[in-house]
């Protein structure tokens, strides 16, 4: 099985996810299933067919996540250093059109989140940063067309 690289804080929220899912959603929905079937006639009532459908995504999610965290390799923030971009590097980078500086880290596919600045090794920014220094530049293939970013600072912070 190919390794999953993740930082240790994604590690632990998909593992907390995990706990969640098994220990109070699991239980929850086979009460609500109980109560439901306790209502009589399955094949028109409500309540029971929404619980199936909630217990099946609840199950989904609990073997998507238990794939995905036997399959992780975790990469301790203590082990990142250097000034060149590689995995859980949070990398400023300049747009060459308009100026405007963004800064974002570069993490694991399953704990990605642009709302905490962290982007996915498989994005295709995160791609086209990879290797790079400080001061280089790069073109970004996006679906809206090619980008231009200058690398302006590198950093692993723990």
């Amino acid at each position: 099985m190919p390794k999953v690289p993740m930082t240790e804080e994604g590690y632990r929220a998909l593992r907390q996810e995990l706990d969640l899912l098994k220990k109070e959603q699991r239980p929850a929905i086979s009460a609500a299933l109980a109560e439901a079937r306790a209502h009589g006639d399955l094949s028109e009532n409500a309540e029971y067919h929404a619980a199936k459908e909630k217990q099946g995504r609840i199950e989904a999610r609990i073997a998507r996540l238990s794939r995905r965290l036997g399959m992780a390799e975790v990469i301790r923030a203590d082990d990142l250093s250097g000034d060149e971009v590689r995995f859980g590097a949070w990398v400023t980078i300049r747009n060459a059109t308009d100026g405007a500086e963004d800064t974002y880290q570069i993490v694991g596919s399953d704990e990605a989140d642009l709302d905490l600045d962290q982007i996915s090794l498989e994005s295709p920014i995160a791609k086209a940063l990879l290797g790079k220094r400080k001061g280089m530049s790069v073109e970004v293939e996006t679906p809206g067309g090619t980008s231009s970013y200058t690398v302006t600072e590198v950093s692993y912070r723990r």
